[in-house]
């Protein structure tokens, strides 16, 4: 295979006229809106920058609050402390159009908005007023804590303790591949305050700076290293009752609700690896040629590139047809969600691996940021 190494033009790339059957189509005046800013955000200072990210593995902080000034650090978190008020489908329409800088990074920011909204939805208005403003604004970061050595799927089965004493609980246990790790200021916990099962957990907020908080090495990986991924380490951390969200014994249902949403944010980032992979396929297939015409003659390439069409266009559909159920709090909400999870993930894994050997950069950083 012919390899191009020359830089992309970020316009074409971040840009819904460039792309395969309009993402924008089916959108309202005020959706396409949110996506021609999000678009241009992308071009402008993401995708110029995604390539010494991930070299370099930086956590692009000043990046992330400009993008929050924009009203991206707390999109489907309520008006009244900083936030959007957007809709789970206008969420999906932004991170799709963000992805198409930098999958890595925004996909850390579709963590950052779970964390937040998990907040706004369950915690008092104490809680709500205290921390989301500045995490709507990124001027803090926000973790998930959900994972642990021993529990991934299984989350009930989690190990992590949570001990009352007056009016602190003692945490004991750690966190594993939590996203934003050892950047993060605030972490969203759950932690088992009562019995065995789902029932005993709870979810609270863990700030950093507090005595017995600490972090693991940084991880290596294959992609995603414009966000540190760091286990998180309680060591008789005492977190006050005043930061529990919700009630005891709340927190599975609070970690399973932030995960629908969740899943539609991560699955949202995929589709704009694909659609930016796309994009650059096409583009090299027209300006490439070999035995005196462009590869985009060839009719084995262009069927390929008709396939990846397809993927990107059938997960895009499933995606936003899951973002609407959840918004309406519809009872398939939950099944949808995660088939759009799996579908458009894999799919669009496909989509980005499919032209890596013709085109290393940049697509290796959306293939390894699409999975």
């Amino acid at each position: 295979y012919a390899r191009a190494t020359a830089m992309p033009d970020p316009s074409r790339i971040c840009d819904p006229h460039h792309s395969p059957q309009q993402p924008s189509t089916g959108l309202n005046e005020e959706q396409k809106e949110f996506q021609r800013v999000a678009f241009s955000f992308a071009a402008q200072e993401m995708m110029p920058n995604m390539a010494e990210w991930d070299q370099k593995e930086l956590f692009p902080v000043d990046m992330m609050r400009k993008a929050a000034r924009l009203g991206f650090g707390g999109v489907y978190v309520r008006t009244d402390v900083g936030g959007s008020g957007l809709s789970r489908l206008d969420t999906s329409v932004i991170f799709e159009a963000l992805a198409t800088g930098c999958t890595s990074t925004t996909a850390y920011m579709s963590i950052h908005n779970m964390c937040v909204w998990i907040i706004d939805a369950f915690g008092n208005e104490e809680q709500r007023h205290r921390f989301c403003p500045p995490l709507c604004t990124m001027e803090k970061f926000a973790s998930y804590c959900l994972t642990e050595p021993g529990s991934g799927s299984d989350a009930a089965s989690l190990l992590t303790s949570a001990e009352r004493q007056g009016d602190h609980y003692i945490l004991n246990g750690s966190k594993a591949f939590i996203s934003g790790g050892g950047e993060a200021d605030i972490y969203v916990v759950m932690c088992r305050t009562g019995g065995p099962g789902h029932k005993g957990i709870s979810c609270v907020v863990v700030e950093k700076g507090t005595p017995g908080l600490s972090f693991g090495k940084k991880e290596k990986k294959v992609g995603w290293n414009s966000q540190p991924t760091r286990a998180v380490i309680f060591e008789d951390c005492a977190v006050p009752v005043a930061n529990r969200i919700g009630d005891e014994g709340q927190g599975f249902l609070i970690a399973m609700r932030g995960l629908n949403g969740g899943r539609i944010n991560v699955a949202s980032c995929s589709l704009g690896a694909a659609h930016a992979s796309i994009i650059l396929t096409r583009d090299h297939l027209k300006v490439r040629k070999q035995f005196g015409e462009p590869l985009a003659n060839n009719q084995y390439l262009q069927f390929k590139l008709a396939d990846m069409a397809t993927k990107l266009v059938a997960s895009r559909l499933m995606i936003r047809s899951a973002a609407v159920a959840l918004q309406e709090e519809r009872e398939d909400a939950v099944a949808l969600c995660s088939m759009a999870k799996l579908f458009a993930t894999d799919e669009c894994f496909e989509v980005t691996a499919t032209p890596a050997p013709l085109l290393p950069f940049p697509i290796v950083n959306f293939r390894d940021g699409s999975k």
